[in-house]
């Protein structure tokens, strides 16, 4: 079978236990609607009269080929231009910051797509294991990684002239907006794998840019009337025999991704998600609640609760979503102090002098001093200021 084989040949087993609508398997609802394709315009019409189809420009081989073309499309999905330069000009400092490179490559799509894909194939322990872009950075170096921005294609808001058009801006917008909701709620919920949860929030809606190359009706036709994302998702199986969640799940095998983030891509729309794919539908709700966009509150409601979130927390974090987070930067690479260097440089932070530290953390004025110089050493400061800066934004004190 052409879908079948096709399915196989995208990194993923053909069905992958999941039933859509009417008992059928993904790759059983692609052969459907591929036997669907080769009717006669007349039955096809007969078959389901009330139904739009997409607008999809008929391919040879029919949904396999067509899929697969999208595939292979993604290959050069272009990064936003101003996430490239931050990256390279973060790099490109005398002593990098490991935190500032992380926190600009996390900020666009296709800039994780490029540095996870590059660390999981690098011959080592962690080969095909790199979940987030922390583990990533330490296996590439930032020097890697600037040599990866270099060669970038870009996009900006300004120019319209690639095939994608404005559907990078919007992805990545949305994909930010869950990124941060996903955050939020694993702080909220005390959830351990947070530099990973904010890679799969990224990139958790990655089949919707496979779907839109494969079908030029995606998404306006199909998910023509549908108001909330359990609409859009029941559309896309109805009309396509599939959802982008498992698109982009499939996907993210093909780039030879770690099962933990594609199987959370797949599964982020799944009523029975569990865990790190109900904290990507969560955030995905409160994404498009934030922007102004209907949901359901019964199933925003149900998923937090799974995630084990009451109703108060979650009114807080939907509340908080429009506002700029305070919360401090992740400690992201190993700090080099000492203990009590971190405790003498955070009390200096506090505005104390030296005498004050002493007395407080049962020191002499001159083991003080001596912790100070050291810190100044290692963090290549000049002065207290800059020292209390660089450990600040490096989410040490």
């Amino acid at each position: 079978m052409v879908v079948r084989a096709a399915l196989n040949r995208w990194g993923g087993p053909a069905d992958t236990g999941r039933v859509l609508p009417g008992g059928l398997a993904p790759s059983q609802a692609l052969a459907r609607d591929h036997r669907r394709q080769q009717m006669p315009r007349s039955s096809a019409t007969a078959a389901a009269p009330e139904r739009p189809q997409p607008r999809a420009t008929p391919t040879p081989g029919g949904h396999g080929r067509r899929l697969t073309a999208a595939f292979e499309a993604l290959e050069v999905f272009p990064a936003l231009a101003e996430s490239r330069n931050r990256v390279l000009r973060v790099a490109d400092q005398p002593r990098p910051s490991v935190g500032e490179v992380v926190a600009a490559v996390e900020s666009d799509v296709a800039l994780v797509i490029s540095v996870l894909r590059l660390a999981n194939t690098q011959p080592s322990k962690s080969r095909g294991k790199v979940a987030t872009i922390v583990e990533a950075v330490e296996v590439l170096s930032p020097e890697a990684v600037q040599e990866l921005a270099t060669r970038a294609a870009t996009f900006e808001f300004f120019d319209r002239s690639t095939i994608w058009e404005g559907a990078p801006e919007r992805f990545r917008l949305h994909g930010v907006a869950t990124q941060r909701a996903a955050d939020c709620l694993a702080r909220v919920a005390g959830f351990e794998q947070r530099d990973r949860l904010l890679v799969t929030a990224l990139l958790h809606d990655i089949g919707k840019l496979v779907l839109m190359q494969a079908y030029p009706g995606y998404p306006s036709q199909v998910h023509a009337g549908a108001r909330t994302p359990e609409d859009r998702v029941q559309r896309e199986r109805r009309e396509l025999g599939v959802d982008h969640a498992l698109v982009g799940g499939v996907l993210a095998r093909r780039w030879q991704l770690p099962n933990t983030v594609a199987s959370a891509i797949e599964r982020h729309h799944a009523d029975d998600c569990e865990e790190e794919a109900a904290f990507i539908r969560l955030a995905d709700m409160l994404a498009h609640y934030a922007h102004g966009l209907p949901v359901t509150p019964s199933v925003l409601l149900g998923t937090a609760r799974k995630l084990g979130l009451d109703l108060a927390q979650l009114r807080a974090v939907m509340y908080d979503l429009p506002y700029p987070s305070s919360e401090r930067p992740r400690h992201v690479e190993p700090c080099p102090l000492s203990t009590r260097e971190v405790d003498v440089l955070r009390k200096l932070a506090e505005g104390k002098v030296y005498k004050q530290i002493a007395h407080e953390l049962s020191l002499s004025t001159s083991t003080v001093r001596t912790h100070l110089h050291n810190v100044y050493g290692k963090l290549g400061a000049v002065d207290r200021a800059q020292a209390v800066l660089l450990a600040t934004e490096r989410g040490w004190v």
